[in-house]
Formats: C-alpha cells, sequence, structure tokens
C-alpha cells in the first residue's frame, strides 16, 4: 500500500463509518499500520471535510512532522495496539450506537449468537474505563484486546482490529450488529447462551471460514 493509498482509504473510510451509522460527527478515528509507524485520522473534523492530505502520519516515537494536522486524540491507542500485535493492520474505533449502550452500562456481549465469534473470542468483553486519550485508556484496551480482534471500551464505544481496514470496518459492523441483537433480547427477558464447547467449535470453524489459497 502507498502513501497515497493509506490517505486515501482512511479518508473514504470514516465517511463509510458515518453513512452505516456505525460514527456520527467528529468521534471515532481510524488508523493503518505504514512503515514503522501509521497514518491516522486527525483530530476534529467531522467526515465530510476529511481529505487525504489531513491523514497525519505518527511515527513509531509518537512524532508527528510539522506543519501535520493534530492527530486523534486516541492516537496512543492505536499505536499500543500496533506495539503489540504484529497482526494488526488496521484499528477502527467508532461510537456505534448499541455497542456503545453496551459499554456504558459495563456489559460485554456474551456468546448468544455464532457471529460474536468475529471478535475473536466467545464473548465481546468491556476494557476499564479510563479519561479518553490518556496511556491509562490505552493500556486497558490493548490488555483486554490480547488474543480478540474486538472490545468495548467503558462508557466509550467501540474498538476492532484486523489485517487490514475493510476487515476491520466489517468486524466492527458485526460487533455492533450483535450488540444491537444483545439489546434486543434483553428487551424480552434475555438470550439463551450458546455453551463453551459449541463456542470452540465455532471459533474453530471461523479460522477456516471463507476463501483460502491453500486447504489446511
Amino acid at each position: 500500500m502507498t502513501e497515497d493509498e493509506a490517505r486515501q482509504q482512511l479518508a473514504d473510510a470514516m465517511r463509510a463509518l458515518d453513512a452505516r451509522g456505525l460514527n456520527r460527527g467528529t468521534s471515532g478515528n481510524l488508523s493503518v499500520r505504514f512503515a514503522s509507524g501509521m497514518f491516522v485520522t486527525p483530530s476534529g473534523i467531522t467526515p465530510d471535510r476529511l481529505t487525504p492530505d489531513l491523514m497525519v502520519f505518527v511515527d513509531a516515537d509518537g512524532g508527528v512532522a510539522p506543519g501535520a494536522a493534530k492527530p486523534s486524540s486516541e492516537w496512543r491507542m492505536h499505536m499500543g495496539i500496533y506495539r503489540r500485535r504484529a497482526d494488526a493492520k488496521a484499528v477502527v474505533h467508532c461510537h456505534a450506537r448499541h455497542s456503545t449502550i453496551l459499554a456504558c452500562a459495563h456489559r460485554e456481549i456474551p456468546p448468544l449468537h455464532y457471529m460474536v465469534a468475529v471478535s475473536g473470542g466467545a464473548s465481546v468483553p468491556v476494557a476499564p474505563y479510563a479519561t479518553f486519550g490518556s496511556e491509562e485508556l490505552a493500556d486497558g484496551v490493548v490488555r483486554t484486546l490480547d488474543g480478540r480482534l474486538a472490545c468495548l471500551m467503558a462508557n466509550h464505544g467501540l474498538i476492532a482490529l484486523g489485517p487490514n481496514l475493510a476487515t476491520a470496518m466489517a468486524i466492527a459492523e458485526e460487533v455492533e450488529e450483535q450488540a444491537a441483537v444483545y439489546c434486543g433480547t434483553l428487551a424480552i427477558g434475555g438470550p439463551k447462551l450458546l455453551d463453551a464447547a459449541e463456542m470452540q467449535r465455532i471459533l474453530g470453524a471461523f479460522r477456516r471460514y471463507g476463501q483460502r489459497e491453500t486447504d489446511d
């Protein structure tokens, strides 16, 4: 991926988050790993005003080029994930409504449906609360994501990672769908959950799901 492609992908993806109802206004942020650092969306700019040239390159030490836009306040969280997760090539953070409702209630998404497994685990856990943009928030999210592809963020929202931006976006969208289903079941007495053995079978099946170059 070239620099121009990375910048364009981020601008397009932020508008897509807004169009799909997964984010609103200046909330949320995206990044893609690039060279030894990352490109991340800028702080406080609505999707309709985002252009590729506004995307901010942050180097491995947290440095930004003179004259560049101010990076998202959550850039530390994104960088922390890239430092700890070699498999992460893109990160999506959004304030999707149902995910945020559950995050504000400190409720994880339990194994109510097999598609919960898109998160990389049998449930979608909740990272502990810390002030937005803080090192404490970044540390808590990185710990909660250990071995997973998504989690909720207490009193905040949703975060997902993937091998590319399209996949990370798809994971975030599916987690939001599962959050909506869970909220719906809570209104009619709560879900009947899948057991641990079944979720392990599902997680195994997910590792073999989709188009693969080799059949292992």
